[in-house]
């Protein structure tokens, strides 16, 4: 773990993997120090800002002191997003792993997954808890435009499209949850620190 100052008001904690993101940016929310205004977890970082002329930096090295990144504690809510599993890349994921493409929904629907960070868009969660053999390189050559509401998968994260997009994900299916909405309290469904399952549905 680095602590590494940015500006005035904010330190970024550098980290190995998603996994120790995780739990350092859960510690600090489980913490609610009280000048902590702002944390961002990305894939290999946490941004933590407090409050302007606050002794809020102290606070928090002194959390970082003792946080165990190895572990991350359950927060947030669990999400489950239905699917089906008729992507256009299914085939492909499932003869990249040695699968069938039952065995894929299978591996799929059968982990439980955190939400990591968002990013990209809004409303677009990265997602970790991939089954290693669903660990798949993005395709060669990005679309255009992939619909939104496409559940794919990426490198070690699986998420869904919240809106109609380019992206280079591997589409292996697609759910009709409403993945952000302006005129929800809050627009994004998902959230850092949330449990997410995929349950496949009919067609």
């Amino acid at each position: 773990m680095r602590v590494l100052p940015c500006g005035a008001d904010a330190v970024l904690v550098e980290l190995d993997s998603a996994e120790q993101v995780q739990a350092v940016h859960a510690r600090l929310r489980a913490a609610d120090l009280p000048e902590v205004v702002e944390l961002v977890p990305a894939a290999r970082t946490v941004l933590i800002e407090v409050r302007p002329g606050s002794d809020g930096l102290a606070a928090v090295r002194e959390l970082l002191g003792w946080v165990d990144p190895s572990e991350p504690p359950a927060i947030g809510r669990e999400v489950v997003l239905p699917v089906v599993y008729d992507g256009p890349d299914l085939d492909l994921v499932a003869r990249t792993a040695g699968l069938s493409t039952g065995e894929v929904v299978e591996l799929h629907t059968g982990a439980l997954y955190t939400v990591a960070f968002c990013g990209f868009a809004p409303g677009f969660g990265y997602l970790t808890g991939l089954p290693e053999p669903l660990r798949q390189p993005r395709l060669d050559s990005p679309r255009e435009r992939v619909p939104a509401g496409s559940v794919g998968l990426a490198g070690e994260y699986t998420g869904a499209y919240p809106r109609s997009s380019p992206g280079g994900w591997r589409l292996i299916g697609r759910t009709t949850a409403t993945l952000f909405d302006v005129d929800r309290d809050p627009p994004a469904l998902l959230a850092p620190g949330d449990r997410v399952r995929f349950a496949a549905q009919s067609r």
